[in-house]
């Protein structure tokens, strides 16, 4: 269900304790307020005016009163502190912790541990134990975080009593003081009824006004008490109803969905607000939520406060509810993040909690555009993201000049895997973003990380019993890659540039072509990245140059034809790629030819699944080979009225483009007396295919983006028919070719002058432009009669 459908509590279900505690602070505020008055109305008004004229009982009823209301209030003031320290165990057992208490009951504990002749510590300290405790995150469980010794005795460690610890531990201190005020608070409703009932204020004569104010007095001094005891034990009444009867805690948490480790979580967060409630505003404590809580916690020195406040983010991010709220406050706080990525640096394997749930949240976070700017956009974020991705793979010595110095972990079952997706995760989604794709190549040592990922044996491929999880993170790296290596502009090319002159990358992928067929995912992802790769002449002559590549990649296109559609899409991704890998490359295309699957390609022609590509590896292996594979080439005339056919009928745009550019490469292995009879073969006259040329040179009046070269190639097409051929100048003349040419000079455009594309940047400029075509086809035009060879410049 959207987040969009919740709303008020539903949305914000402690907005239920912040109203709670609310409540509580008027109740507590106002008998705070009646004491006061109390308190001022018996020292200033009883004992100031009428003390000499008191009765000995009235003396000592008021006495014990301001003594019973005194305890009260330093237990009350008390009491919130040792709840709130009663809270810090993040144990399932529950293990409370013992802590110096702050400054307001530092005075107490000094007092308690003089007396006992104990060494006091400075209430400065933040450190507590913790009893261990396991974890479930992702597919292990992992330890909990643990303090390690220290050489200073802790706050949560000081014996102030031999045998008497258990009596300091802080919830047994505080249900001390609890009940300390209940029994205060009794004894005051008792003993201000027992005056006012019995209205023994002492003896009253006739017109004696002294006497007659101290009895108003003393009423009014009892009615105060009376009304400040009974707020008190209505507030404690209220507390235990809403606590103990009606589980709003426990409610609350459940709503948050924080398990049971968020009812600590959910304690600390009832008593801070309430805490902000009683010593400030009372509505002070409304402004707090689960989130402000989790992020103040993470800036906290203490360990255990970060990992409540770690959990509870996490909590609040990965629940769908909760998510999109929770990501839009993180994401607009920039010191927030900034503790998630350094939290990504935590190595001890005490953190490892913490670590995961930091890296889980920023992989959240990285998923909208605007955070993943602000992610990278940190000081060493990229640095930090790197940390997590620990390979236990060694490439002979290698890794250890390419790669960061490996951290030897002091636990064997720390979660490497877990963090390794984490990683990759996050790292993919902030490759989205061009400037964070130049971000991650800018950073060291992390591209070699990302290959070492894409490496898999053919016993792991194989393997039908092999763990998801290691194919999810090869899947994943693979993904990385593929959008760092199909980024554009000036970043792209460096990146692609890095990428392929890492040893490993090529070699990595290979392996997946070879054994991978069980996970053709994995393979159609290899391929699309040995593509973008081949955009470039360096990395065209690396790939080219591994052995088996291009094998491996023709076995793919030609088994993936008439199978199901899950391997064709693989196939077509072959398909692209040895068209890109032969393109401009004389290397490629002759090694391509050894393999001897020419007479395949030329059959993949009939395949409608393979016949764009095949026709664009066929275009390329004719026009990059040389003159010295002319001869195994001329195989290719077979291709011709197969050619022809789709050229002239076809009606998708694409296949019509290749074709025709197929078939302008074709001719030139054919004679004049070849080229007639294919014609004949093929049924299809020349007048036939000319017309077909005038018709695709009057809809592209102007250059399109989907078909770029088809103008091109009809041209070049059309100069082969009508060199040496006067008849076929005659055709192209009364269709009216001249003036489509003469259009053409007014429409060019640069998107016509380049084989491909990276974004909106060309790449791989024609030798001929078009402008020169279109000059040759108009001098045959109008020289009917001089042979014009045009073969080497087309």
């Amino acid at each position: 269900m959207p987040s969009s459908s919740f709303s008020g509590t539903d949305r914000a279900p402690e907005k239920k304790l912040t109203l709670f505690a609310l409540r509580l602070a008027v109740l507590e505020k106002t008998a705070t307020g009646i004491g006061a008055l109390g308190f001022i109305w018996a020292t200033v008004v009883l004992l100031g005016g009428f003390a000499i004229t008191l009765d000995k009982t009235d003396f000592w009823f008021i006495t014990i009163i301001l003594l019973i209301e005194g305890t009260r209030i330093f237990s009350r003031s008390h009491e919130l502190e040792w709840q709130h320290q009663a809270t810090w165990s993040i144990t399932d057992a529950g293990v409370s912790s013992f802590r110096a208490l702050r400054s307001n009951s530092l005075s107490m504990m000094q007092a308690v541990r003089a007396f006992f002749g104990r060494t006091a510590v400075s209430s400065g300290k933040n450190e507590e134990e913790r009893a261990e405790s396991r974890y479930d995150h992702g597919d292990s469980g992992r330890t909990g975080l643990q303090r390690k010794p220290t050489r200073t005795w802790t706050s949560s460690d000081v014996p102030l009593l031999t045998y008497g610890n258990w009596l300091f531990l802080s919830r047994n201190v505080s249900k001390l003081l609890y009940w300390l005020q209940i029994l205060s608070a009794t004894a005051c409703v008792v003993l201000s009824l027992m005056k006012l009932i019995r209205h023994d204020y002492g003896d009253v004569a006739k017109g004696d006004m002294d006497k007659r104010n101290r009895k108003s007095a003393l009423y009014i001094f009892y009615a105060l008490a009376l009304a400040e005891a009974l707020l008190f034990l209505m507030e404690k009444a209220y507390w235990e109803w809403k606590v103990s009867y009606c589980k709003l805690l426990e409610k609350v948490n459940e709503e948050c969905e924080l398990g049971t480790s968020g009812e600590v979580s959910i304690q600390r967060f009832f008593y801070d607000s309430y805490s902000r409630c009683v010593n400030g505003s009372i509505f002070d404590g409304l402004d707090m939520d689960m989130i402000t809580f989790s992020t103040e916690l993470l800036g906290s020195s203490s360990p255990d406060e970060q990992l409540i406040g770690i959990r509870i983010l996490r909590q609040f991010v990965i629940k769908e509810r909760f998510s999109e709220d929770t990501l839009q406050k993180i994401g607009t706080n920039i010191s927030v993040i900034e503790r998630l990525v350094e939290m990504l640096n935590w190595k001890d394997s005490q953190q490892e909690e913490a670590r995961s749930n930091a890296a889980e949240i920023l992989s959240k976070l990285a998923g909208k555009k605007q955070n993943s700017l602000r992610v990278a956009g940190i000081p060493g974020a990229m640095e930090s993201i790197s940390s997590l991705l620990q390979t236990s793979r060694t490439s002979g010595g290698a890794a250890d000049e390419i790669g960061e110095k490996r951290i030897i972990f002091d636990r064997v079952d720390y979660g490497f895997w877990t963090f390794n997706h984490l990683g990759l995760l996050i790292l993919k989604k902030l490759a989205r973003d061009h400037d964070n794709c130049g971000k991650i190549g800018n950073t060291r040592g992390l591209l070699p990380k990302i290959v070492d990922f894409t490496h898999t044996g053919e016993t792991t491929l194989k393997d039908e019993n092999v763990t998801d999880t290691r194919i999810q993170t090869v899947k994943r790296s693979l993904q990385l890659l593929k959008m760092l290596a199909s980024t554009t502009g000036a970043t792209g090319k460096q990146l692609r540039k890095e990428i392929s002159e890492i040893v490993f990358t090529v070699s990595n992928i290979r392996g997946i072509l070879r054994h991978g067929e069980r996970y053709p995912v994995l393979q159609k992802l290899g391929i699309e990245i040995l593509t973008s790769l081949a955009s470039e002449e360096d990395a065209t002559e690396r790939i080219g140059g591994t052995g088996g590549v291009l094998k491996e990649l023709l076995n793919i296109f030609f088994n993936g034809g008439g199978r199901v559609p899950e391997y064709n899409q693989v196939s077509v991704a072959a398909g692209e790629a040895l068209a890109m890998l032969a393109l401009e490359s004389k290397a490629n295309c002759h090694r391509i030819l050894k393999l001897k699957v020419l007479p395949q390609l030329v059959g993949a022609l009939e395949i409608r699944a393979l016949q764009i590509n095949a026709a664009r590896i066929l275009r390329n292996l004719c026009a990059y080979s040389g003159d010295d594979m002319f001869d195994q080439l001329r195989a290719i005339k077979k291709a011709a009225p197969t050619v022809l056919k789709a050229a002239t009928i076809s009606a998708e745009n694409k296949l019509q483009e290749v074709m025709v550019g197929l078939a302008s490469q074709v001719f030139r292995f054919m004679t004049v007396g070849e080229s007639t009879s294919m014609f004949e073969k093929a049924g299809i006259g020349e007048s036939e295919v000319a017309e077909a040329l005038i018709r695709i040179l009057n809809k592209y009046q102007d250059p399109h983006i989907k078909v770029p070269r088809i103008r091109r190639f009809a041209i070049e097409l059309a100069i082969w028919m009508m060199d040496d051929k006067a008849a076929n100048v005659k055709i192209f003349k009364s269709l009216g070719l001249e003036m489509e040419l003469e259009g053409i000079l007014e429409t060019t455009s640069e998107i016509e002058s380049f084989n491909i594309f990276s974004g909106t940047t060309g790449l791989s400029r024609h030798k001929v432009t078009i402008h020169s075509l279109v000059e040759t086809a108009l001098k045959l035009l109008l020289q009917t009669e001089t042979k014009t060879n045009v073969g080497e410049e087309v």
